[in-house]
């Protein structure tokens, strides 16, 4: 009896863990299936988005690229993409999203790849105006004044007024970038220490922690 009731034990215990195996091996597939379908979608929405900017924009000529490895380092935020000069990708290029959102500017370039600099930069500026009043000013990375993952719009009025959400678009002023593109959007404002100007903490328009692809413009009509 003893060496049956063994049998059986053993017997069961390789059917549980049969069915632990199969009941893993089939969850394991629904999340393969799940992040498939998700990756479709995700895909599916960059492309309908880069429709839309195309149709609106027919005078981008884009390269789409994917970002092969992140270089940040000492809070300099860059990232390297799979297309260089055989694509013609030039230094000074700007890069958007596919919904036309600024990701940075190409800072140097190889055959087959290219080092993009983001708007998380310092190192950047950017000439920027308030869609929503006119007015302008220049844009940088803001993590010197302890706001890191955020943009900085400085040079604006002592007494100008916004609201939070407005949005911050390219002047196209210099004509490194096309006009309209969304930069950002308003967190709050603040004066500056010399009290004669204010200055205003954005939101990057890019999610970055999500950012797969981009779209590096190689030319564009400069709308005077």
């Amino acid at each position: 009896d003893q060496a049956e009731n063994i049998y059986d034990y053993i017997f069961k215990y390789e059917q549980l863990a049969a069915e632990n195996a199969a009941l893993r091996e089939q969850l394991s597939q629904i999340q393969s299936d799940n992040r498939d379908a998700a990756s479709i979608k995700r895909e599916n929405d960059r492309l309908r988005e880069l429709l839309e900017l195309t149709k609106e924009h027919a005078d981008y000529e884009l390269v789409d690229s994917y970002i092969i490895s992140w270089n940040s380092m000492d809070w300099s935020y860059s990232f390297t993409v799979s297309k260089g000069t055989n694509a013609g990708i030039q230094t000074g290029m700007c890069a958007i999203t596919e919904s036309g959102a600024v990701v940075g500017v190409v800072t140097e370039v190889g055959s087959n790849y290219s080092v993009i600099t983001s708007v998380l930069d310092s190192s950047l500026d950017i000439s920027a105006t308030i869609a929503s009043s006119g007015y302008s000013g220049i844009v940088r990375g803001s993590y010197a004044s302890g706001q890191m993952g955020m943009l900085r719009m400085d040079y604006l009025p002592a007494e100008c007024e916004l609201l939070g959400g407005d949005l911050v678009v390219t002047s196209g002023l210099g004509g490194y970038y096309p006009s309209g593109l969304v930069i950002g959007s308003v967190e709050e404002v603040q004066m500056d220490d010399s009290g004669s100007a204010s200055y205003a903490i954005l939101t990057p328009a890019v999610n970055f922690a999500e950012l797969v692809q981009v779209f590096v413009i190689k030319s564009f009509d400069i709308v005077p």
